[in-house]
């Protein structure tokens, strides 16, 4: 009987699945499955992406054993991806998620993703489909998932959030590798 486990995981932007948080996962035996935000998926435009992101998710990780975790835009990938299906019925973990638009004036960079007020209308209007077992964690310091953004939009949906004290967008390894432990 196999018991290895499987995670569909969805990196950052250019993030690769064997990379930081999915070698993490490798070395936890896990069996990592999900999209690299690189080369032609990258390429494709938004609704491309999430549309490939549902049919994966309805296709093979379909179950209340499935485990999803997903990273910055990943996270936004799935997110706007469970917006057009049922509430999803396994576990997720999202880590630094991108909720919608950002900026930062000290750094003087800011970042408007496709479709950027979708999820926070649908969490206000109260027709997004939650996941069962969903779970977010953001640093206190990262101005691009903005905590405050992402803890809005977690009490919409009903979601806990995590604000980890001191952490940017890159959160801390030792955290990540500890929530990892207990949440797998």
């Amino acid at each position: 009987m196999n018991t290895t486990k499987t995670v569909y995981y969805l990196p950052g932007q250019g993030g690769r699945l064997q990379q930081g948080l999915g070698a993490a996962l490798l070395e936890r035996s896990i069996n990592v499955q999900g999209r690299e935000i690189h080369g032609d998926f990258q390429k494709a435009d938004f609704a491309t992406k999430v549309s490939i992101v549902a049919e994966d998710l309805q296709r093979d990780h379909w179950g209340d054993d499935s485990l999803v975790i997903a990273n910055s835009y990943g996270a936004y990938l799935f997110l706007h991806a469970q917006a057009e299906l049922p509430a999803y019925p396994g576990r997720v973990l999202l880590l630094s998620p991108i909720v919608g638009e950002f900026e930062s004036e000290e750094l003087q960079i800011g970042f408007i993703p496709p479709q950027a007020r979708k999820l926070y209308e649908m969490a206000s209007a109260g027709t997004f489909p939650v996941p069962f077992d969903c779970q977010i964690h953001v640093g206190s310091e990262d101005w691009q998932s903005i905590p405050k953004n992402v803890s809005a939009i977690g009490r919409l949906m009903g979601i806990p959030v995590h604000v980890i004290p001191g952490n940017g967008h890159m959160l801390e390894k030792n955290y990540v590798g500890n929530l990892l432990d207990r949440w797998l």
